[in-house]
């Protein structure tokens, strides 16, 4: 009960923006985005997510630091990582381009990879891409007059980036917008873009907040890619950041694991959350970055 207490202070004192542990002499930025499961920023589900949780834990332990929360989304959160600032962001998918400017952390969460969501009524439509349960994003891109939703800097993972890297540019709807996704899905039912890429359960929230029911979408992994992405927290890669990222380290390390699972779990239909759950442990094993 007074470790909640310490976490719903620290929450509200999140909420506000306002520095914490004033005595400190860093102040260390953490760049939020809206990623629902993970950050809630509005809603009747607001600051539930499961970052939302475990961020005032890792920050509970970090007394060393003032710290002090900013939202932004993906494209400015990119931008203030590449700079000379402390800032650090902690949802981050490993890439090779990122790390040549940030320093990741061993992995926070253990998540379903990112996938496409379809509109029921253009499932017939859409069936030459669907194979064995599974959407083939290449062979999509291949096709005259698709196109794609995506946000904009953001990280899908190893193939769909390489895919829509090489992708013609008319054929990607990128969104820099704070509610890209759900800016995306609108433009998806009126019919201006055939498929959004998202997690599944980001989607579902969206769609959910967009007033769009969710009967009316099927969601498909992407051919090719692993069932399970890890994210990390990531810190400019500056003297300040990297001695950040040994500390939070060391932190990770005795938040147990089963918190973490269930924080996240609990976002998911019961049969994603069962195989979730059974498949979790092992992905926190000490690993390389991606």
């Amino acid at each position: 009960m007074a470790r909640r207490l310490v976490q719903l202070g620290l929450g509200a004192l999140l909420a506000c923006g306002w520095p914490l542990a004033a005595s400190a002499a860093d102040t260390l930025i953490w760049l939020l985005r809206d990623l629902p499961p993970l950050t809630i920023f509005e809603g009747p589900r607001k600051g539930q997510g499961a970052l939302d949780e475990l961020l005032p834990r890792l920050i509970e332990r970090l007394p060393e630091y003032r710290h002090q929360v900013l939202h932004v989304n993906r494209a400015r959160g990119t931008q203030m990582l590449r700079e000379s600032s402390f800032t650090c962001d902690p949802s981050l998918l490993w890439t090779p381009e990122r790390a040549t400017y940030v320093v990741f952390s061993r992995q926070a969460f253990a998540v379903p990879s990112n996938g496409v969501t379809i509109r029921r009524s253009q499932q017939e439509a859409m069936a030459p891409f669907i194979v064995d349960s599974q959407f083939d994003l290449q062979a999509f891109l291949d096709t005259p007059g698709a196109r794609v939703g995506a946000t904009a800097e953001r990280s899908y993972g190893p193939v769909i980036d390489e895919q829509l890297k090489h992708a013609d540019a008319h054929k990607l709807a990128l969104h820099y917008g704070n509610d890209a996704l759900g800016s995306l899905l609108q433009m998806q039912r009126l019919g201006r873009l055939e498929a959004v890429l998202g997690y599944s359960p980001e989607i579902r929230y969206h769609s959910l907040q967009q007033g769009i029911a969710a009967d009316d979408l099927h969601f498909y992994p992407i051919k090719g890619t692993a069932s399970y992405q890890r994210t990390h927290i990531a810190c400019s890669d500056t003297p300040q950041g990297r001695r950040a990222i040994e500390r939070i380290d060391q932190v990770l390390r005795d938040i147990p694991l089963e918190d973490v699972q269930q924080s996240y779990a609990k976002w998911l239909d019961p049969v994603m959350r069962e195989q979730y759950l059974r498949d979790n442990p092992q992905f926190f094993q000490d690993s390389p970055a991606p």
